[in-house]
């Protein structure tokens, strides 16, 4: 019936934390200002106008989880590892690209049975003074005179001339709520390029609440006596059928309190309450920008020695004497994380600090570039400082020096030369740079050559791993279109720059297919004109140049 309501329980959680996702928008961008919280809002326009160097740490999704696993005592009885109902749920939040906090609730059951029996228990009161009067084990008793007698509890009055054997068990309930502090180990190595997968350690300090029984009494309340002094123990090779033979022969219920500080202790009802301190590691694995699935191991540590129910060593007959360490226990959980929050990038965990800064670099989307500001009087692209020839001619080519390109060097510059190419013994030339020699009877019908196919073509940048066709990128091919449509003769090769791995490298592929699809089908140009090329290194990965053959 428990198992049935937590389930319904975990189930709910799930349902509404799926509504929440559902509603939630786009994880956002650097680049919108909509991810920016108002108060870091004048560092980010101090570094949009340059004034400052950092742009603003952006506003951040929360993450919600849930999870179910294994959970298991260390203590002094061996723990079953199977045990139901385990879960977990948690709320986290990161305060920077490497650190975030989180707040945890598990609700666990651990069960163990020890395969060795106990003869010197007289001091748990699991077994004696927890029970009806009656229904007790009988345990070894030192006297104040030193003889030992066997007795129903220490100073009991009822005495057998023979001692039982008890087979330590419990079934402990164990709730607990802490706060960790968790450190990404991805984003310490901001040189690398972020992955679908997180590695993260911690630790932090809770509080856990427990209560502990033991199967002392069969289905008819009677003490399971004959069956525990029947069963032979004593060797490792006999654990197998010793655990065998007291689960087949045992009831499944845990009726009696077992032993705890009483009174000494802070509780809540029957619950005993102790504070709580935990590590953690864990990865994770991200399934979409919403969702991600971890797998977690957590250990916690408590200052209390009885999780398990026992906490007596076993020694002489009527002198057993405490354990000299606490208990502990384990949780290795998988669970499923969801990422909450409109108007938010993703968790920082997720992001490598240094995506702003690079893709600045390469693609200059906020980085304005100043214009040359100089004195240029012939308007030839050559500041007057520099140039040798100040009064060129409009609309002639000139080199980095500013002089007219003249390429028979016969006076009459290339822009103005009617025949570009004159031999030397034909010079001087006219006005039009035609020189003296009459073309051979060979040369009279050549037709003149085909105009230079056009090379300033427009570069297409894409965002993170997109491969469709944006607005603008489709406008742009339309430019490369016109030119090639005016120039049948001239062709275009469409280059991209992967990087190393196959992932990148087929992105590249779709990319540069959608542009030469695009060409060819929407923009009616052969396809025998369009070459494509992935250049491993070659340039930005998030661009795509248009080339002139």
């Amino acid at each position: 019936m428990t198992s049935k309501k937590y389930n319904l329980l975990l189930a709910a959680f799930m349902l509404l934390t799926l509504g929440s996702f559902a509603q939630v928008g786009g994880s956002g961008s650097v680049y919108d200002s909509s991810v920016i919280s108002s108060k870091r809002m004048p560092q980010q326009n101090e570094f949009w106008n340059k004034s400052y160097n950092f742009p603003a740490k952006p506003r951040n999704m929360w993450e919600v989880g849930v999870s179910t696993g294994i959970f298991t005592v260390s203590g002094d009885i061996p723990a079953k590892v199977l045990t139901a109902p385990n879960f977990g749920l948690h709320v986290r939040k990161a305060f920077g690209y490497i650190f975030s906090l989180r707040l945890q609730y598990i609700n666990t059951t651990g069960k163990g049975m020890h395969w060795l029996a106990s003869e010197n228990f007289g001091k748990n009161a699991a077994w004696n003074a927890n029970l009806p009067v009656g229904k007790r084990y009988f345990s070894p008793d030192r006297l104040n005179s030193g003889q030992i007698v066997y007795s129903d509890g220490k100073g009991g009055v009822a005495r057998s001339a023979t001692p039982d054997k008890v087979f330590y068990n419990y079934k402990a309930k164990v709730q607990d709520l802490g706060v960790q502090g968790i450190v990404t180990l991805n984003n310490i190595r901001f040189h690398k390029q972020k992955t679908g997968i997180v590695i993260y350690g911690g630790g932090g300090i809770g509080a856990t609440l427990y209560h502990t029984m033991v199967n002392a009494l069969d289905a008819s309340g009677n003490p399971y006596r004959t069956l525990f002094n029947n069963t032979v123990s004593g060797t490792s090779s006999s654990r197998k059928d010793v655990l065998k033979s007291l689960k087949d022969n045992m009831d499944k219920t845990y009726e009696t309190e077992a032993e705890n500080q009483g009174t000494r202790r802070p509780k809540i009802g029957k619950n005993t309450l102790k504070p709580s301190g935990t590590v953690l590691a864990g990865v994770a694995f991200k399934l979409g920008k919403r969702i991600n699935l971890a797998i977690e191991d957590r250990w916690t540590f408590v200052k209390d020695d009885l999780l398990d129910g026992q906490r007596w060593q076993e020694q002489a007959a009527g002198d057993a004497v405490l354990t000299r360490d606490f208990d502990s226990y384990n949780y290795a959980s998988v669970g499923l994380n969801f990422n909450l929050g409109a108007k938010s990038t993703e968790p920082l965990w997720w992001m490598n600090p240094l995506d702003y800064a690079y893709d600045e670099l390469m693609n200059h989307r906020n980085v304005k570039i100043p214009k040359m500001e100089c004195p240029d009087a012939d308007g030839d692209g050559v500041c007057d400082h520099l140039d040798r020839e100040p009064n060129t001619p409009a609309g002639c080519n000139v080199n980095t020096h500013g002089v007219t390109a003249d390429t028979d060097g016969d006076g009459v510059p290339d822009c103005k030369d009617k025949e570009l190419i004159t031999p030397t013994s034909c010079q001087p030339v006219d006005a039009d740079g035609i020189g003296k020699c009459p073309d051979p009877e060979c040369c009279k019908n050549i037709p003149p050559p085909p105009p230079a196919c056009p090379c300033d073509y427009p570069s297409l940048s894409y965002k993170g791993n997109a491969t469709a066709l944006s607005a603008d990128g489709k406008a742009m091919l339309a430019t490369v279109a016109a030119k090639l449509k005016a120039n049948p003769n001239c062709g275009v090769t469409i280059n991209g720059y992967p990087e190393t791995s196959k992932a990148s490298q087929a992105n590249c592929q779709k990319r540069l297919d959608a542009i030469k699809t695009y060409l060819v089908e929407k923009e009616g140009i052969s396809a025998d004109r369009i070459t494509t090329n992935c250049e491993i290194g070659g340039g930005d990965k998030n661009t795509v140049d248009v080339k002139c053959n």
